[in-house]
């Protein structure tokens, strides 16, 4: 199954709902969450998603719709 590593940025009024679950359960995606760092104000974390390529891309379209900053990164950050 193809991976992909992702940044999520969350604002304020997103930081108290259960987004990732929320992914993992409306779609066909394993969540596995590398780091994270979450405040009051904001919040942002590193996550692989597991699942079809078009899987992938439905779930970051919905997870952006509600209006958390999604960013691609390559390769693994915790490597090193």
């Amino acid at each position: 199954m193809p991976l992909r590593r992702v940044t999520f940025t969350f604002k304020t009024d997103l930081i108290q709902r259960p987004v990732i679950y929320e992914l993992g359960k409306k779609f066909d995606i394993v969540t596995n969450i590398r780091r994270a760092e979450v405040g009051q104000d904001n919040g942002w974390v590193v996550l692989e998603l597991e699942g079809t390529l078009d899987e992938i891309d439905r779930g970051l379209a919905w997870v952006v719709e509600l209006g958390v900053d999604v960013s691609p990164l390559d390769g693994d950050i915790l490597v090193g």
